[in-house]
């Protein structure tokens, strides 16, 4: 049996769990391998900023936050990444309720988190043009590398 499945049934058996971040699609919030965050079971439908815990079809798992709440999906996005994904109702496994990060506890509840993922959604297109346009920097700027070379 594999360490994935293993999250599933620890997390029905326990009806939490508390793991090390992996990967970089939550930064700034999350760093990988840096804080742990906490995942509780949930009854009922979620809402706009949750943070579910979701299995993928190829059987591995993301937590990243809903942006969107549709009447049998999700849309979801990662703090660090600019594509969405369209989440059926019966991939989400488990919500972020708390994480622990520099060492610091802090839950879903509190006032200075629920400021940062309404700042954070709000700033998108900021974010998504600066993207772009550091990915455009980037293509002229090896272009002009590559010339200087030949």
């Amino acid at each position: 049996m594999s360490a994935e499945p293993k999250l599933e049934a620890l997390l029905e058996r326990d009806g939490f769990l508390i793991y090390k971040t992996r990967g970089v699609s939550m930064r700034p919030l999350l760093k990988e391998g840096r804080d742990l965050v906490t995942i509780r079971t949930f009854e009922g439908r979620l809402k706009k900023y949750d943070v579910p815990l979701y299995r993928r079809k190829s059987g591995g798992y993301l937590l990243h936050r809903i942006i969107g709440v549709k009447d049998d999906h999700y849309v979801i996005r990662g703090d660090n990444t600019f594509v969405k994904e369209h989440v059926p109702d019966k991939e989400l496994v488990g919500v972020l309720v708390a994480f622990k990060r520099k060492g610091k506890d802090c839950t879903v509840d509190s006032r200075g988190y629920r400021l940062y993922a309404k700042v954070w959604n709000f700033i998108y297109p900021v974010r998504w043009l600066a993207h772009k346009c550091r990915r455009f920097c980037g293509r002229i700027k090896r272009a002009i590398q590559g010339r200087s070379k030949g």
